[in-house]
């Protein structure tokens, strides 16, 4: 990812507005920086915060000479999201959006706006905050049993699972016998394909 780069040139005034709406539908769609919106982890101008990120990004691309580098995106990104909202993306999302902005500022100086058109025309499935809060459980009790409260797997759902890698538990550290030895376990699958 490092050679990532956009090329220089300066954007039409239809492209520097379709790259301006770009940002705001990835920025909308971008569950990190919405939970941390949501939730003023910025304090209470968390909104103007993440809104004041988009206008330096568009900044960057329209103000700037380029060419525009992937890391000085990411690392402007970065050092914006950790100053202004006390946050730290640890999820690697700064990436993917900084790359996204890289592909539309490109496709942009083209006067090509189809991944533009395409998130414009795709509604996002819900808000980005409350279906990641969906995921978390309601309590912690692991020794309750299913007393038929909660409603049952849709077919679309149990065929999601079924899909699902499960990772296998790992083997604990050897520890050393009462003479200092340890017993190593064998290799499993040793030389197999």
């Amino acid at each position: 990812m490092s050679t990532s780069t956009s090329g220089g040139g300066s954007l039409s005034p239809q492209a520097a507005a379709a790259l301006q709406e770009g940002i705001g539908l990835v920025f909308g769609r971008w569950t990190a920086l919405q939970m941390a919106v949501e939730n003023k982890w910025g304090g209470p101008d968390s909104r103007a915060k993440a809104d004041q990120l988009a206008a330096s990004i568009l900044s960057w691309f329209t103000n700037s000479k380029g060419p525009y580098y992937y890391e000085d995106l990411e690392d402007m990104m970065f050092d914006n999201i950790y100053k202004s909202l006390n946050s730290n993306f640890a999820d690697g999302s700064i990436g993917e959006v900084a790359e996204q902005f890289l592909i539309m500022h490109e496709e942009c100086l083209e006067n090509n706006f189809s991944s533009i058109e395409k998130l414009r025309n795709t509604r996002p499935q819900g808000n980005a905050v409350s279906q990641s809060r969906q995921m978390v459980p309601e309590d912690d009790d692991d020794d309750s049993s299913d007393d038929g409260d909660e409603p049952s797997m849709g077919k679309d759902e149990a065929a999601r699972s079924d899909d699902m890698v499960i990772d296998q538990p790992k083997p604990s550290k050897p520890t050393p016998d009462a003479d200092g030895w340890t017993v190593v376990p064998p290799r499993r699958g040793r030389g197999k394909n």
